[in-house]
């Protein structure tokens, strides 16, 4: 992943996406103006929807050119 960024805001899920090949979920989700999709595959896909309408830190960074998100917590 390149272009590593850390995001403070609330975490809002945009758009649910198509599964993976594998039947994972993926969303299209904002963080503080910032529209980024779980990568394929990831357990973020999982974790993300508890975190809806949150206060978190999300890392973002482009992945394949795609501005993805690599991790998220809750802010304290």
């Amino acid at each position: 992943m390149k272009n590593v960024t850390r995001v403070h805001g609330k975490l809002t899920i945009t758009k649910r996406l198509n599964n993976s090949v594998n039947g994972n979920p993926r969303f299209l989700i904002n963080v503080d103006g910032y529209s980024v999709k779980t990568t394929v595959d990831s357990s973020l896909g999982y974790s993300v929807q508890n975190f809806d309408g949150k206060d978190v830190i999300a890392t973002v960074g482009t992945h394949y050119g795609v501005l993805s998100l690599a991790d998220v917590y809750a802010a304290q």
